[in-house]
């Protein structure tokens, strides 16, 4: 018999929620991401469902990412690495809003040799869900990254996350292109965004904080343009993110947005790495509905 259920990846910036009828998606809606909430984030949870209850009834909703954080929705902790999807799916925590079960999924944590500590919270959706979209990363060791504001690379082996590590890339960019004196005013200048990051690879492996400096440098003295200069800063972190983290000749499986997922695949290519690259919605959706399966 069919039935209607409710699957939602809940970040930091933003929520997204898909209602799914017989394992499609049938309607989206969005929401403000965890760390924009004038609410509590029950009562924006209830607000939206309320909307789909009004339509027929939901099952359940399955949710991933910082709805699990604490001070969220519901505290659901970290599955300690290694990790396959059967222990991601036994940490889960369960809740109710607006009448309807809610199972939260947890994320997952490790610790490097070194014992640096390592957390990720929705990233494992995605990994999981691209194993279930790809059977073949069940199988051997693969590396996996998925670039966002804190950028996850991942070692499966066998289909477990063996351990992960982190670069706050989208971050730094953010900060560094919205609130810093690098990128400079809105004047007319010369350079796309695209000759910028292709600038920004070029250095990607000399001194970060020195490097750093040629977006402001070249506005005032080659009337660089503004995009050129937020090209030039993403080339550059995004090229220092992977040479830290790849050699060249590297296969690697790139999960995310498609446009910054772009941005990763050229950095790699410079590299002469083989990637692969997996729609991130599509990879989380796929996780989702696994978790799903496994906890009505």
């Amino acid at each position: 018999m069919s039935e209607t259920y409710v699957l939602g990846d809940w970040g930091t910036s933003r929520l997204r929620l898909y209602r799914m009828h017989d394992g499609d998606i049938s309607a989206r809606l969005n929401g403000p991401g965890t760390g924009a909430l004038e609410t509590g984030a029950d009562r924006v949870l209830d607000e939206r469902l309320d909307v789909w209850l009004a339509e027929g009834p939901v099952a359940d909703v399955t949710l991933c990412g910082m709805a699990g954080a604490p001070g969220a929705l519901v505290e659901a902790g970290y599955a300690p690495c290694p990790a396959n999807a059967e222990d991601w799916l036994a940490s889960r925590t369960r809740t109710t809003v607006a009448g309807v079960p809610v199972a939260v999924m947890p994320g997952l944590s490790c610790r490097s040799e070194a014992g640096v500590p390592e957390v990720m919270r929705g990233e494992e959706t995605q990994v999981f869900g691209a194993i279930a979209i790809h059977p073949e990363l069940a199988k051997g060791k693969h590396l996996l990254v998925l670039p966002g504001t804190h950028s996850k690379w991942v070692v499966l082996v066998d289909g477990s996350v063996a351990h992960f590590s982190t670069h706050p890339t989208g971050e730094l960019f953010a900060l560094l292109a919205g609130q810093s004196t690098l990128t400079g005013p809105d004047a007319p200048g010369d350079g796309t965004f695209d000759d910028g990051f292709e600038r920004g690879l070029e250095r990607c492996e000399e001194k970060l904080t020195g490097a750093l400096f040629e977006a402001r440098a070249a506005r005032m003295l080659y009337g660089r343009s503004k995009d050129w200069s937020r090209g030039y800063l993403s080339g550059l972190l995004i090229g220092s993110e992977t040479a830290a983290q790849i050699t060249s000749g590297t296969t690697i499986t790139v999960i995310g947005d498609t446009a910054l997922s772009a941005l990763y695949q050229r950095a790699l290519a410079s590299r002469d790495c083989t990637v692969r690259v997996l729609d991130g919605d599509a990879a989380v959706v796929a996780g989702l509905k696994l978790a799903r399966g496994k906890t009505t």
